[in-house]
């Protein structure tokens, strides 16, 4: 698990900016907070799939630091787990 800071502001009409602020790009907006909440971690579920699809590494936490003045700072968490895929061939298709 890698914990990430999500940053939060409050902004007029409603709306609710986050932000992954050690994950560059991960940033997203919603109408409450909840909304907000679930929008930012699953942006930030599909930019570190892309990353590691891309051979890619993923930030540390702590390194990139945002310019946005939050209202609002938390931890978000991100599981990774790993898989084997195993293809079988059948011996009629091996050539």
């Amino acid at each position: 698990m890698i914990s990430y800071t999500a940053r939060y502001k409050f902004l007029d009409g409603g709306v609710v900016h986050a932000e992954v602020v050690d994950f560059p790009g991960v940033v997203s907006c919603a109408d409450s907070l909840d909304a907000a909440r679930r929008m930012v971690q699953s942006a930030l579920v599909d930019l570190a799939e892309l990353a590691l699809e891309s051979g890619e590494a993923l930030p540390l936490p702590g390194r990139n630091q945002s310019d946005l003045d939050g209202d609002l700072d938390e931890p978000v968490h991100l599981l990774l787990t790993a898989t084997r895929k195993v293809v079988e061939v059948p011996e009629s298709s091996a050539a």
